[in-house]
Formats: C-alpha cells, structure tokens, sequence
C-alpha cells in the first residue's frame, strides 16, 4: 500500500476504502456494485480496444482477452472483477447467442448450484465476507444506494452456512426497518461482525460473536466515518467521526471512549509491540490551526494533556504524519520548500538526506519492509513521473534507484506509481519507466540496484514468430494496482505460487492501451508467454497449482477457462445452464481456493445470482512427494540473487492434484560470494556509465566523519554499500565495504546554528531553542559558546552536551543578532542566526487630522498596540490613487491637490498579522476652527470609542445648525479623543459669496465665527444624550488654571519648574520652525493615553489679524507643533490631561498650560 505525504490517501491501514468498508488481514470482505446500478456511468472496468472480439461467450477452445490484476493482499484468497466497482451495460443476450445455447453440444461442467436473493433486485450494491479458513460461513449485505440522494434507502443482510449454496434472510434479527450501510470484521477473530446502520435514520451499531447468527444493538452519539481494529487485540478499536474525534472501545464497540479532538482524517495510528513502550499507545495527528498540525502519542483510555507525547518538537505540515512498522515520517515546510523527517525504532527526528539538488517537490513512501525505505521523490524538474530512492536501514540516507518512474491519479484524487513488487521473490520489483516520452516497463531482481527491459515472447497465441528485439522492441506491462484492497488491478502474484506472475501489457517499443493481451511468466520474468489476446481475469486456484480465468465483458457469459499447466492449455467449462452478467468473484479464503462464489444478475432488473462454484471434483487426489519437481531462481542465467541461490519446489504442470490447506511453500538456499553487483552506491556517490560510484559533485566525503570524536572510530565510506537484505558472504566484502578509521584530530568547520522550528522568527516571552551542528572537528573537545545577542551568553565544554538545544527566553521585542562559536586548540568557527522576535500586533489606529489644507502637507500616522511588535511594515492607500506607498516607518507625509472628502487606509504587517485603519479627511482652501467645550455631565456617557465621538459629533453639528441657521454644507464638527469631552467645529466659506478669493473669505468666516461664538456664549446650543441628560456647549475660553499636581509623587513646584523647561523648548521649536510671524495663530493640544490623533484648531476669529491670507494655517505647521508637544510631553511623563494655548502675536509668543484633573 503506496504511504504519501500530504496527499488524500490512506496510509494508515490498507483496510479503508473510499467506501469506508474495512477488512482485516486475511479476511474476505467486497464491495460488489452491480452492473448498470449507476445511471450515466460507464463501466468502471476500462475496456480497451481490442483486434477480435466475440459476441456473448462463443469461440475456440482458446480463451480471449484480460484486464485484471491481483489481490493487494496475496493471503486473501483470490479475487477478480469481484472488487471492482463496476456499472451494468444495457447490452442483452443477443438471439445468436440463443441459438448457439440452442444447439450446444456436449461440454465440460463444473459442479455448481445457484441461489437467488429473491426481494433485492432492486439493490445495486453488495458487501461480502467469508469468515475465512475452516469456515463454512458467507455473510452479504446488499444496499440499494441511492446516488442522487448520496445514502442507503434499503438494506437487506444475508447468511450462508454451506459455503454459499443457501443463503437465509436475517432482516428480521436486526430489525425490520433497520437501514444497514456498512459491514466490518474483526481482523483477528472473524467471528466477530460489526454492522454500521445508516445515520440518517438511526446511529447505532450490531454486533455478533457467533459469526452473525445473532446480534446485539448499541446507541452511538457520533456517527462513524472510519474504524481502525488494533493488530493483535481483537476487541480494540479506533472510531473516526464526522466532526473530526477520534473515539477508543477496548469491548468490540459496545463502549466508546472520546480519545481526542481535531485529528487529521486517517491519520491515526495503533502502536507497534517492540518498539512502542505499551501496546495501548496510539499515535494520531491533530489539526492546531490552517497550515500546523501536531504529532501526538497519548494512551488508549487516558489521553490527557499529562499522558500526551510529543515525539516530534515542533509543528508538523498538515496531513503528513505517517507510521509505519517501525518508521515514522512527518513534513514541515519551511520557506516554502518541504522538509522531510524520519524515526527509525521510535529515535530521534533526523531529516531525511536526499542527494543534495534533488529538491522534492512531492514525496511518498513506497515500502518499509526489510528494515529500508523506498520513496517516490517528484523531483522540481518533474511534473508526470517520480524518481525511486531507496535508504540504509535507518531511512536517513538516500541514493537513486530509477529515475521518472509513471504516475497516475488514483481513484481517490491520490498518485498512483508504476511500482510493482512481485510476491514470494525477495527484492524483485517491475516499473513503468518513461525514456524520451516512451513507456518502458523494467524489472529488477536486486531491490533497484540494476534494472533491464522484459524479453517479448518468441511466438504469439497462434504459434506465429515474433520479431522483437532488445532494446528496440521488449514487452511492457500494465502495473496498475488498486488503492481500494476491495478491487483488482492489472497484474497478479501470490506468496504460495513464487515465480508466476500474470498480467496484461502490449509488445513493442513502448506502454500501449491498444492491442492488449495477456500474459504469464513460470520463470519469475524470465521468459513469457501470450495466454490471451483479450481481456480475461486470472485467478489462482489450488495454492497456485492451477488458473481460472474468467472474461470480461459487459455481455452475459455461463463459462469459463481452467488451466493445470501454468497456463500453456486451457480448457473451457461450463458453471451456469443460463449466461449471467458476472459482476463479482469471491473466493475461498486461504491459499487454497477450492470454492468460488460468481455474483451476478440475469437482466437488468432482476435479483442477485450466487453461483457457488467447487473445485474438488476436477481435481484427482491429494499430491504427494512425487508431484512435485524443483526450480531454481534466476535473472537471465545468474542463480546468484540478493547474494543467495534460492531452490523453489513446486507441483509438477501434468498433476492435477490437491495441494491441501497444509502446503506451504519450500525453499533451500545456499550463500553466495559478494560481488560488486551485491553493493549500490551510498550516499553522495553515483553510478558512472562504466558501473562505478564515485562522489557527485556536492558532496565531500569527509563530511560523513562530521560527528566524530577524537580517539573514536567512524565508518569511512568507500563509496558502495550493500544492498539490504543481501546475504553475499566473502568475496569482495572487504573491498567494498566501509572502512572503519580512527576519527582524525581537525579544527571545527561547518558549523551550523539554526531554531528548533527551523524559523527565524520567534514569539516574545516564549522559550527559543538553538540547534547547534559541527560537520567537522573533535565534538567532545569543540566548546560552545552561545551569545543571544541580548547581553546575555552560554558556553559549553563540547558539543555533546547540547545535542537536546539550547533554550533562550527574549524579554523585548528585536532582531538579535545570535552567535555561536565553536573553539579547540586547533582553530575556531562561528554560526551567525539573525532572529526577529515579535509580538501580536493587536490593534492599529490612523491619526489624521479631520480637515486638512489643499496643497499642504499632512502628516499621517500608524499608531499601534503594543507599541513594539517587531519588523513592521506599512501600506498606505492614499486618496485615489491606485497604487499604495509602502514604508517601514509608521509616518507618512502627503499632500491633497483638490477640494472634498478623501479617504485614507493604512495596512499594517507585521509577522502573519495585517490588520488595517481607515479615516476620512475633509480637504479645503480656506477654513475657521473653534474649540467646544460641554457641560460636566457628558463626560459621565463618554466610552471615548469613534462611534460614539462620531455619533455625537452629528447631534452638535445639528444643534449648531439649528441655534445659528449656519447651512449644512458649511460646518463641520468633530469630538476630540480622551476625557475631559472637547470638540472642535470648522466653519467654510461660501465659495459663491467670496468668489473663492481670500479676502473676501477672511471677512466671511469672521462673519460665521461670531454668529456661531454669539449662541454659544448664550448657552443656546444644547442637546438631550438621552431622557434627563442634557448637554450644553460651551465656546472653550482657556485661561492660565493653576498648574496643580494632586498625585503624591511630584510636588506641585516640581511640575510647574519642569513645565516652564517644555515651554521654552517648544519656544525655540516654533520659532525655528516658522522662521517668519505667524498672525492670528492659535494651536492647541490635549495629552492623553489615547492612541488617536488629537485636533488641532487655527486662529480664532476674535484674535486674527485683517490679513486673511496668513490667518489660514496648514495642517502641516499644526501637525507638527503639536506632535512635538506630545512627544515631550510623554517623555517627561507629565500627567496626561494638560491642554496647551500657543499664540503668536505681534512677534511674541504667548504661551496657556492648563491642567485638568
């Protein structure tokens, strides 16, 4: 079963389907989809394009034609179309085919009987299982499934106790209108039956001990996506739900325990007995947020936050965790490019090592048998193949074993490659290889060290010669293998019949879908023979001992093809009187396969037919000693193979005889001499045209002592290792083999220092853990020293001691500047990491002013909480413009060259935050401004949040309208940040009435200014908040209020000394800023905690002087002055609520500080 990255597979068990049916090892459970039963589908089964085809199921006694391919399980028993999911033609029995069953002459039969599971016609799916060895017992359950509704509308569950002769109804036992959508078995006690009832009508669950004779119904509170049964503890389970939790029974199901939330779908794993610490461990993989995931062990009936494991230090890339005997894989991107880790027997995470500028851009785990790992690498340069790697027994190391390797897509949207390992020969695999965009089909006898091209048959099916030949021309082969372990592929091998393999393929220079025949080896891919010019389905019988093949085709049949000789004769019987549209195959299980079960239907709309089909009576006796002959294993002549010579025995072609259930499958096996053929490159080291391996370009051979240790020893490559799993002895062992040296006295070099997460960023107050590497030099005598760049540093006397890290908690947000060192008495080397530590960025404010002078400058700034979040980064949309300004600074200044309203937004980034402000800003040439004040009791109903000001800014604008007849357009009003509540309005001149010249538009706002001051020095403008609360606004009048301090930290002479130093600083600021008299200006400012932009108001008008042109201030000049203020002000920490008057007039500058408490 192909493991995969990050990829919608099932890498967990190959029990799962995309159905959710599951079966243990070596039991018998299909989904069976009756022919037709999905509307607008064509056949599941492909039929390629063949030279001859037969109506209905006439022809010679040679047979035609196959597309099938084995078992994933070859302890299965057999299977065949019976686990595909196929659709019904509507093609008939045509009347030719009446008339040839009309005069039929005499044929070979087989014993068979026939059953009819009369009531579900109009089911269109089946669910078998045969209990398994020494059991006479069949159980089916049949569903009619409806596809548009996506569920199962009716159920019916069906019992055999003689081998499926009779079937007995039991819809009665379960409950007459239970809806049953799932059948499971337990993988080590077959006695056991599990029956899921369909959710959408009831959730619940019925369970059998006596092989579902009776059963026992259970609630359930979560409806069941997928099980997983432990491997050796027949009642422990693992329940997968809808919602993504992940439920424990230690009692078959009939308790359920809630294990753990948000776990990754079929990444869910039970413990392995000698390498986990207990067998009730379960490792699962759960979802932390989009794009991190975490690898966690916890206990079966105690998984809490105290008995979690966490192997793997650190987030892991969703949909990547992987167990597998005893190696476990996770993936972490970093900058975009994926990283591999393995564990080997439960140790520590190591990354995987590939050759160097491989750079995966897909990665999935092919095989973890015989203690090394076969990966299928997409490599940057690939987009339709993969190249095979394979590893020393750790998994660490990988060297390349074939290159573009075919893939496909799989049924479940998973990748499907061309890999195929052939059953009962160790270390033989076939692969699909594409060569300048041919299909090539190779074969290896060594695990990939060496590969050749399959030698075409020498004659075809009618004795003809065939002209093919190497490398010109060679026979390639179909390898696809099913994902689902319920249907079949292309090709077929079994562990009790070693050296025959069956499959289907096309001879010629290349992979073609046209023409395909089928074909056998006896001589584990040695030689081969054409057995069908059409598509059949093979399958093994009698351990091996003999071949049944069974046509596909969407036409009904009643016969089919035995062979007792390899498949060099078949012969054709008979196993129904009436034809049959076949759409299933059930075998017994076992190696033995005497007994099959044909599934089928006569027409469209009728029944299901179960055609028990047996055996024994064709063959003759039991074998004995003498039916058996020997043959010896070899690739092209060389016995030598895996570094033994391996003796199969095997029945001879002209027995017909019983093997028996106890046959097992005999091999001798004598050592062979080592020979450079028994070694593959290692790691670094590739393969040259004249057969050696000499080191790739990257790779420097004395970095493999990197981890040596002065008066230690360490293996020093030659440059081959042995293949594994190779048993060659004497020879040229000692040649090839690495050479174990003292570790040699050398300066550090190479030193590496990275994070734990492999990240250069790290989260304020949180523990930082430095990883330090040395390729080179004496680790035990190579001390360490560690500055984390914020004043504080480590050493340590040698590397050995930090192999777990080095932590390190940041008490302010930087970037640091991290260093190692590493020094012996032979020379020194340093690391340097630059690390950014942040913080969350939680919330931005834009401080704009509200109104703002065309063509002068206005300064905008990104005021953010906290303050210090690390590197920032800020965009700024401006007006309309349509591109942004992007600045590292959380100031911007910008001018506006027309009149009205314009928006401004700025975004601010910092880490994975973006979080954005956006204000509005009134544009105009000319304007007047005055500062409000209200009465005491606003203050009590100010939240002082911008919904509120900007509400209540509506109410006084309103108020003012109504008091003073100024027009709507004319006004603007504003409610200043902070408390004591303060707003400022800004009047504008009628552009009609002033001709938009200034000084007619002096003389205006002058006008506006006192009929507005005029009503509220009146107490004429007031507003109701709410019932009984009423606000009147106040012109502000500020006046030099004595300067009083009442906290207990600062006496109020203290405060008074240290307010008379700002205001001589800000003097001199004024008055370097402007260089010229200003007439007519009034600024204030309100210090608060706020992180808003405070208002800035210009002159008033009972102070300004006639000439109007200087009596317009821009928002620059006010911006800045009363930036400054508050900067100095906060640095000297005076209390917050202070406004401050500033008036230039005839050359002085006159100064109001007022204090609120």
């Amino acid at each position: 079963v192909m493991l995969k990255f990050a990829l919608n597979c099932c890498p967990a068990c190959t029990q799962r389907s995309s159905n959710k049916t599951l079966h243990g090892d070596g039991d018998m459970l299909y989904n069976i989809l009756k022919l037709g039963s999905r509307p607008g589908l064509a056949s599941a089964i492909r039929y390629k394009k063949r030279t001859r085809r037969n109506s209905g199921d006439r022809g010679d006694n040679k047979a035609t034609s196959p597309d099938y391919t084995k078992s994933e399980d070859p302890g299965e028993g057999i299977t065949s179309p019976a686990g595909r999911r196929v659709t019904r033609s509507e093609l008939r029995w045509s009347g030719e085919d009446r008339r040839a069953a009309a005069s039929r002459q005499e044929e070979l039969k087989l014993a068979s009987s026939t059953f009819a599971l009369t009531g579900d016609s109009a089911h269109n799916q089946a669910m078998v299982h045969w209990s398994g060895q020494n059991s006479s017992v069949i159980l089916m359950l049949t569903k009619l499934f409806d596809f548009n509704l996506n569920s199962v509308t009716e159920s019916s569950l069906w019992r055999s106790t003689d081998y499926g002769a009779t079937y007995q109804k039991l819809n009665e036992k379960v409950g007459a209108k239970t809806i049953l959508s799932y059948l499971y078995v337990s993988p080590n006690n077959k006695r056991k039956i599990m029956l899921l009832t369909d959710p959408e009508v009831e959730s619940s669950l019925l369970i059998s001990s006596d092989e579902g004779a009776t059963y026992q119904k259970y609630r359930l509170s979560f409806y069941i996506l997928s099980l997983l049964f432990h491997p050796e503890q027949e009642d422990w389970i693992l329940a997968y739900s809808h919602d993504q939790k992940l439920y424990s029974s230690v009692e078959f199901g009939r308790r359920w325990q809630l294990v753990h939330e948000r776990v990754a779908p079929n990444r869910f794993y039970w413990s392995k007995m000698g390498l986990d610490k207990e067998p009730g461990l379960i490792h699962l993989e759960t979802s932390i947020s989009e794009g991190q995931a975490l690898y966690v062990t916890c206990k079966l009936q105690n998984c809490t936050d105290a008995n979690k494991g966490k192997p793997f230090p650190g987030y892991i890339d969703p949909n990547s965790l992987v167990v597998q005997d005893e190696y476990v894989f996770v993936q972490v991107s970093t900058g975009g490019r994926p990283i591999y880790y393995v564990s080997a027997k439960r140790d520590v995470f190591t990354p995987m090592k590939l050759p160097k500028y491989t750079l995966p851009k897909d990665l999935h785990v092919i095989s973890t048998d015989e203690n090394r790992v076969v990966a299928a690498v997409q490599e940057w340069n690939q987009n339709e193949t993969y190249n095979l790697y394979v590893s020393e027994t750790a998994g660490v190391f990988y060297t390349l074993a074939l290159e573009n390797v075919v893939s496909s897509m799989g049924p479940e949207g998973n990748v499907m490659v061309d890999l195929y390992e052939v059953a009962g020969i160790k270390g033989m695999f076939l692969a699909n290889k594409k060569t300048d965009n041919q299909v090539k089909t190779y074969i290896t006898y060594n695990r990939g060290r060496d590969w050749r091209l399959l030698q075409a048959p020498s004659k075809d099916l009618r004795g003809n010669n065939i002209h093919c030949v190497l490398p010109y021309c060679s026979l390639h082969l179909h390898l696809h293998v099913s994902a689902n372990p319920y249907t079949s592929g292309n090709i077929a091998s079994k562990d009790s019949a070693p050296g025959i393999i069956v499959t289907s393929g096309s001879i010629g220079a290349e992979l073609t879908s046209t023409n395909v025949s089928v074909f056998i080896t006896s001589d584990a891919g040695n030689t081969w023979r054409q057995i069908f010019d059409e598509e059949y389905a093979v399958l093994y019988l009698n351990q091996g001992g003999a071949l049944v093949a069974i046509r596909h085709t969407p036409l009904p049949i009643r016969h089919l093809w035995l062979s007792f000789d390899e498949g060099r004769q078949w012969n054709k019987y008979s196993f129904t009187n009436s034809p049959l549209f076949v759409d299933g195959v059930l075998g017994e299980p076992g190696e033995e396969t005497l007994i099959m079960t044909i599934f089928g239907h006569v027409s469209h709309r009728s029944e299901w037919q179960l055609v028990k089909i047996d055996f024994r009576s064709i063959f003759n006796r039991r074998c004995t000693e003498a039916d058996y002959q020997t043959w010896h294993l070899h690739n092209q002549g060389e016995p030598c193979l895996m570094g033994v010579k391996r003796i199969y025995r095997k029945v001879k072609p002209t027995a017909r005889c019983v093997m028996g259930k106890t046959y097992t499958v005999s091999m001798t096996s004598g050592p062979c001499d080592c020979t450079e053929a028994d070694f593959e490159c290692d790691y670094g080291y590739e393969r040259r045209t004249d057969g050696k391996c000499t080191p790739a370009f990257w790779f420097h051979p004395s970095s493999m002592s990197r981890s040596c240790t002065t008066g230690m020893t360490f293996l020093n490559s030659t440059g081959y290792r042995k293949v594994v799993s190779n048993n060659c002895t004497a020879g040229v062992i000692a040649e090839y083999t690495a050479r174990r040296q003292q570790c040699p006295i050398q300066a550090p070099k190479g030193l590496h220092l990275v994070t734990s997460e492999g990240t250069l960023t790290a989260t304020l107050g949180t523990n930082v853990t430095f990883l330090v590497f040395l390729e080179e030099g004496d680790g035990a005598r190579t001390s360490i020293t560690l500055d984390f760049g914020d004043g504080h540093a480590l050493t340590y006397s040698n590397v050995s001691s930090i192999e777990d890290g080095i932590k390190h908690v940041y008490k302010a947000v930087g970037i640091y500047r991290v260093t190692a060192t590493g020094e012996n008495s032979l020379g020194s080397e340093s690391a340097v990491l630059y690390l950014h530590v942040t913080c969350q960025l939680e919330y931005i404010h834009l401080a704009a002013p509200f109104v703002a002078v065309k063509n002068k400058e206005v300064n905008l700034t990104a005021v953010l909480l906290p303050s210090q979040v690390g590197t920032v980064t800020y965009i700024w949309w401006i007006g309309n413009n349509t591109e942004p300004v992007i600045t590292l600074e959380g100031s911007v200044a910008c001018t506006f060259s027309r009149e009205g309203i314009n928006t401004v937004t700025v975004q601010v980034s910092a880490g994975n935050t973006i979080l954005q402000d956006r204000k509005t800003i009134a544009v105009h040439e000319y304007f007047r401004s005055h500062l409000l004040a209200f009465s005491s009791n606003l203050d009590d109903y100010n939240p002082d949040v911008a919904e509120w000001r900007l509400d209540v800014s509506r109410v006084i604008k309103n108020s003012l309208i109504q008091a003073t007849g100024v027009r709507e357009d004319q006004l603007l009003v504003t409610i200043l940040p902070g408390l004591p509540t303060a707003a400022e309005f800004f009047l504008l001149p009628d552009k009609q009435l002033t001709e938009g010249k200034p000084e007619k538009s002096a003389a205006h706002l002058d006008q506006l200014s006192e009929v507005l001051l005029s009503a509220l020095n009146q107490n004429l403008v007031r507003f109701t908040l709410r019932p009984g609360v009423q606000v009147t606004v106040y012109a502000a009048h500020l006046s030099a209020a004595p300067l009083v301090d009442t906290s207990e930290n600062h006496s109020g002479s203290a405060m008074l000394m240290l307010l008379s130093v700002v205001v001589v600083g800000l003097a001199v600021f004024v008055i370097y800023k402007f260089k010229r008299k200003i007439p007519g200006l009034n600024v204030y400012a309100q210090m608060q905690n706020e992180k808003e932009q405070e208002m800035i108001s210009p002159a008033r008008p009972t102070e300004s002087t006639p000439d109007s042109q200087r009596d317009l201030v821009t928002s620059l000049e006010i911006l800045d002055t009363e930036l400054v203020l508050r900067c100095t002000l906060q640095k000297l920490k005076i209390l917050p609520r202070l406004f401050v008057l500033f008036q230039v007039k005839n050359g002085l500058l006159l100064v109001k500080i007022s204090h609120y408490t």
